[in-house]
């Protein structure tokens, strides 16, 4: 008798037939793997729908990634979410859709954004039915994870050029009444106290080991790994893989994000997102896309104050309008040549940057040409840019990159300094956007676009609505996890692999 796997060994790369498993240790509708936002949506759609579920999970408890999270979901359209409409906001669904498929990039799935669009105003009821709970409270400016408890914030680049010139601005971020930063944790736990609720089969510690495919290649099982042995189970309807993206697998970021190495600090991850559910799909042919994308940021801000500098290389150009979201501008640091970074700021907006953000002063001078040569950058290089910023910054303009004029002010009260944003010692945290592609209702696809019966997708092991690194809003995730997820939980309960 060969030896059982290792649990602490990632999925196969091979399925296995249905005709060599000896026997089925447990039988079920739908097998969810993966007990984060998207796997717990998945499994209360499907019990809801009537189907009997076992749901995987190779963690002690629930949570994944998912719970790591700030707990903001991307949220607006039909004039305004109950939080919006309180404070003012009239969000239609034309502009949420025309900024999501900016965010969305090159190849943003106008099909999946329209859905997310025009159902996003009704997913907002179904969280709080779930028992997540709302305050109609918002805080203007650029927060990132209050902890206030309070729930309607600006998370992305909506008020940035070039958005709002194609999508009327509004803040969309909707955060749990959660006091610190658990928004996260709550959003999983009240979602997981409703999978509970409903009798789904939870099964802790227990890692999904390999896909089983019946004669014609439907996948209408798992195999999986708990206590310490392999163990098979049938799924009549099939497999919805919610088993988070690879930002810890090093050897499939080195493949498919390279980017990755030009960051010094790990992925974010709640411990488990070793690429696993990506690579059991595509071991029966699912295609995975858009595998070098990864959502990278940098906390420059808060305080809000450094918005009101300049980013500059390490020739003292400017790249980028830092009042964008903080993940499109470290896209724009990373796509730059050199490793080198500069936050230009001068003492009416200069506070200490937050200890997590790892950024430290560089240089200090009463002149910017002081500045200039102590970072060693080439003579006028850094104040000629300065000039040319403070000239039309005085005139609330700024025709190089558009920043916005609430954000533009002089850089003339001195001391002025530099702060270092370097890529090898400035916190950039990432995680990985690339993943299976699937229809909108879960499907998992082939290359050829061909559907996969019996095998689905969502989250972080799909590639959804954030594809795009340089457009990517905060909440986008967990908004497509818990949307889509509940849409892979319906269709598969909907659909026996029979009739797939």
């Amino acid at each position: 008798m060969s030896e059982a796997p290792s649990p602490q060994r990632s999925a196969s790369t091979r399925p296995r037939p249905a005709s060599g498993i000896p026997r089925w240790d447990a039988e079920c509708d739908v097998v969810v793997v993966g007990f984060g936002a998207a796997g717990a949506s998945a499994a209360i759609e499907a019990a809801n729908a009537g189907a009997k579920v076992i749901l995987v999970e190779v963690a002690s408890g629930s949570g994944g990634t998912s719970a790591m999270a700030g707990g903001d979901i991307y949220m607006g359209g039909n004039g305004g979410t109950e939080a919006q409409r309180a404070n003012g906001f009239h969000d239609t669904t034309e502009d949420f859709f025309r900024y999501m498929m900016m965010a969305g990039g090159p190849d943003a799935d106008e099909e999946r954004v329209r859905l997310y669009a025009e159902g996003a105003h009704a997913h907002f009821q179904w969280l709080k039915d779930q028992g997540v709970p709302y305050r109609n409270t918002y805080i203007p400016g650029k927060p990132v994870m209050p902890g206030t408890g309070d729930c309607l914030i600006l998370s992305g680049s909506e008020y940035a050029w070039p958005f709002k010139e194609s999508a009327r601005p509004c803040p969309r971020g909707h955060l749990p009444e959660a006091i610190g930063e658990t928004g996260g944790f709550m959003l999983l736990d009240k979602l997981a106290k409703r999978v509970h609720a409903l009798g789904v089969d939870v099964r802790f510690q227990t890692r999904a080991r390999a896909l089983v495919v019946d004669e014609a290649n439907r996948v209408c099982g798992l195999v999986v790994y708990a206590d310490g042995e392999e163990k098979a189970i049938r799924a009549r309807h099939g497999v919805i893989l919610c088993a988070g993206g690879f930002a810890l697998n090093e050897d499939m970021l080195r493949q498919y994000a390279p980017i990755r190495q030009r960051l010094a600090n790990d992925g974010l991850s709640g411990g488990y997102d070793d690429g696993s559910g990506i690579r059991l799909g595509m071991s029966v042919g699912g295609a995975a896309i858009h595998m070098d994308e990864l959502f990278v940021t940098l906390p420059f801000y808060p305080p809000e104050s450094h918005v009101k500098g300049i980013l500059v290389n390490d020739k003292g150009a400017r790249f980028i309008n830092e009042d964008a979201y903080g993940g499109r501008v470290a896209h724009f640091i990373a796509s730059q040549i050199g490793d080198r970074f500069f936050l230009l700021v001068d003492d009416a907006i200069f506070q200490q940057p937050s200890p997590y953000a790892k950024i430290e002063i560089a240089a200090v001078g009463s002149t910017w040409e002081e500045v200039e040569r102590e970072l060693g950058l080439s003579e006028g290089s850094l104040v000629s840019t300065v000039e040319v910023y403070n000239r039309h910054a005085a005139k609330g303009e700024d025709p190089l990159f558009h920043k916005d004029a609430s954000w533009l002010k002089p850089l003339d009260e001195p001391p002025f300094a530099a702060l270092a944003c370097h890529l090898k010692q400035a916190y950039y945290p990432f995680f990985t956007l690339g993943g299976l592609r699937v229809r909108p209702s879960g499907e998992v696809l082939t290359i050829d676009g061909d559907v996969i019966p019996g095998l689905y997708a969502a989250g972080r092991t799909a590639c959804g609505l954030p594809r795009w690194g340089k457009g990517y809003s905060s909440g986008m995730s967990l908004g497509d996890c818990t949307f889509f997820g509940r849409m892979a939980g319906r269709k598969a309960a909907a659909t026996p692999i029979a009739d797939a």
